[in-house]
């Protein structure tokens, strides 16, 4: 007998292998091009020969899956659930819930693709809420509907160490990048829904920080007063400094729990190593 609702996510959301096999929930790898050849997050590189590319000035830019992989994902995890629900990252930052979408079609209204508008920390907490909600008996269709009204419900700040990934990616001008340098300009971005924008632009990384716990203060504050809420840290690069940041999170908010997690290498690829993130969210259960 199949199980009722499978869960599928994809590892822009960061969430760990230990944790999709706590959780029950399937995850696709996504891809990134490294010198024109392509490597599937987790799968074909790890993290550390990921960054040894980076250090080394490799081209890199991220993609998207096949269609052929999706699909045969799709086959293979319907021969052992009734229905899908599929949590992509926001469809403002990829293709991939827009081809999801377009493929699931072909299902019979067995896959439920969520544009739940989310990345990284706040994805995790999009697939912990479906989690509670299947094993709380919904179906797939209440479960995505769930997430998908619920998906702005959450915020997303990053403090950038260095310029040089934003203008490779077309973000910061190369004269700006030149000057933000000499500067120690770190550039604050949020991520709220859509894509990454600018938040604010401050001298030093301690500066950074400040303006990113004080924008979740304020989103606790107003735009979540009232609402069960999450705090959750993240970074890119090395994990001692990661974990600092986490216990700096963590003074600053000490009535909340704060999870880290290392920010996707979709996000790194744009960002850099060195970089900090904080989230904040509504959520079903912790």
């Amino acid at each position: 007998m199949k199980a009722k609702v499978g869960i599928l996510t994809d590892t822009n959301s960061g969430i760990l292998e230990t944790e999709c096999e706590a959780w029950n929930v399937h995850m696709i790898s996504m891809p990134v091009v490294i010198d024109e050849e392509v490597y599937y997050e987790n799968e074909t590189i790890t993290k550390a020969q990921y960054y040894e590319k980076l250090d080394a000035g490799c081209d890199i830019s991220t993609s998207q899956p096949s269609p052929g992989i999706i699909t045969d994902l799709f086959d293979m995890l319907l021969e052992e659930y009734e229905e899908l629900v599929c949590i992509p990252m926001s469809s403002g930052l990829s293709g991939t819930c827009e081809t999801m979408t377009m493929l699931a079609q072909e299902y019979d209204g067995r896959v439920h693709v969520v544009d739940n508008k989310r990345i990284s920390v706040t994805m995790v907490q999009a697939v912990k809420d479906a989690v509670a909600l299947r094993d709380a008996g919904k179906d797939a269709k209440a479960i995505a509907d769930y997430l998908y009204e619920d998906g702005l419900n959450a915020s997303i700040y990053i403090a950038v160490d260095t310029l040089k990934y934003l203008k490779k990616g077309g973000r910061v001008t190369a004269a700006g990048a030149a000057i933000g340098e000499v500067l120690n300009i770190k550039p604050v971005l949020q991520i709220q829904g859509e894509k990454l924008d600018a938040y604010s632009k401050v001298r030093g990384m301690k500066a950074a920080q400040k303006t990113m716990l004080k924008a979740i203060e304020n989103d606790r504050e107003h735009r979540f007063a009232g609402q069960k809420i999450l705090i959750t840290a993240a970074y890119s690069g090395d994990e001692e400094q990661g974990e600092k940041w986490a216990e700096q999170v963590r003074e600053y908010f000490k009535d909340n729990e704060i999870a880290l997690y290392h920010l996707p290498l979709s996000i790194t690829t744009h960002v850099g190593p060195g970089a900090y993130g904080i989230g904040i969210m509504s959520y079903v259960t912790e």
